[in-house]
């Protein structure tokens, strides 16, 4: 009999690191899958979906305009409450550290179903930042069943917190998986000022930044760091604004009207990889970009006082620059005129995964459910 594996995400990187995920159990006897989606993202969690061709079995779409986290975290709980009780799955697996994952992990524990975390042990060791995340990682682990690590790092973590070393298994992450289904030879970028930069001859800087906690001043600073590196004519920036109007004000407020800073929509993953794939460098308040971009020999300049994945640092693929316009400003400069350095973070080997990510977390749920031997892990 298969095993009822219940998938709930709500926002696109969470369907971007699960979608590997689905596509591997959806071709595995031993599973059966549900997918419920929360939309606390809508438009984006939408794109994600099309471009994967899957079909959610719910979507609860409780996105509304100005929405707090009260209400995405208070929504979830109660629309997940009445398809968990009906579906009675085995196991719900939760990605992460959205509101949406706190909900689904709460929501699974009400009903005294098992709860799996996809992306499990992920610290910064300061509940603020990332706000709200931090903590919705750290609660999710105390209500979790079954934790699957990326990194030995996280691992490690997670035992320090009084978790059973048995039930964590290191899987690497999920999203160097999804790489194998984005990337493609002479790839036609479907949005048109994309089409026209030239890669050959510029040096293109992308750019996303939308957190809470960069909100107000520091993203401030980061778009006068931009709009004053911008002077090089040489440099094309790319930046994803977020659909967040507090981030979208104060991006168009400074960086507008400048032929070499293109402010554009929020992009599918299909595009992202491809534009990463072409770029000079990346920077990033994003969490899943820092794991992606080293897969791509891409440096990463992370706009973000500390990070929940210091493995990148350590190798030497991401520096912490923070929101000092300063400091962002001579880093991305650094970056410019050192090839060596240049060479050195391009060059350095991605600690966050190796493809097989999906993998090792089905073979490590039909262990836990007694169907296989304890599975291999990933070694960095």
């Amino acid at each position: 009999m298969p095993i009822k594996i219940m998938f709930v995400f709500g926002t696109r990187p969470e369907a971007i690191k699960m979608v590997p995920l689905i596509k591997k159990m959806q071709l595995d006897p031993n599973f059966k899958i549900v997918i419920c989606v929360t939309a606390q993202h809508r438009n984006m969690l939408d794109q994600t979906l099309q471009i994967f061709n899957i079909t959610p079995d719910y979507d609860l779409d409780i996105m509304k305009s100005s929405q707090s986290l009260s209400d995405i975290t208070s929504k979830s709980l109660i629309g997940l409450e009445n398809i968990m009780k009906g579906e009675k799955p085995d196991l719900v697996l939760v990605h992460g550290d959205t509101s949406t994952t706190f909900a689904a992990a709460l929501a699974a524990f009400y009903n005294k179903i098992k709860i799996g975390h996809v992306e499990a042990g992920l610290r910064t060791f300061n509940k603020y930042q990332p706000f709200p995340e931090e903590m919705n990682r750290k609660l999710v682990a105390d209500l979790s069943d079954l934790h699957f690590a990326p990194t030995l790092s996280a691992k490690s973590n997670l035992i320090k917190e009084g978790i059973d070393e048995n039930i964590i298994f290191i899987t690497g992450n999920t999203v160097i998986d999804c790489i194998k289904h984005t990337i493609k030879n002479n790839y036609e970028f479907k949005n048109e000022a994309l089409g026209k930069i030239n890669y050959a001859d510029k040096k293109v800087i992308v750019v996303t930044a939308h957190r809470r906690e960069n909100l107000g001043k520091p993203l401030e600073n980061i778009c006068n760091a931009i709009l004053k590196l911008s002077a090089n004519k040489n440099l094309e920036f790319v930046y994803a604004v977020h659909s967040n109007p507090l981030v979208r004000n104060t991006v168009e407020k400074i960086l507008s009207g400048h032929d070499n800073i293109h402010l554009i929509e929020p992009l599918d993953i299909e595009n992202m990889h491809n534009l990463i794939s072409k770029s000079f460098l990346v920077m990033t308040d994003s969490g899943g970009i820092q794991e992606e971009a080293p897969s791509f020999d891409k440096p990463v300049l992370v706009l973000r006082n500390v990070t929940e994945r210091p493995e990148g640092v350590l190798t030497g693929a991401l520096k912490l620059v923070g929101t000092d316009q300063n400091k962002i400003f001579d880093s991305v400069n650094e970056l410019i005129n050192d090839k060596k350095l240049y060479e050195k973070m391009s060059k350095a080997q991605n600690p966050f995964g190796d493809g097989k990510a999906s993998e090792r977390i089905c073979n490590a749920i039909l262990f836990y459910f007694g169907r296989m031997q304890k599975p291999t892990e990933f070694i960095f």
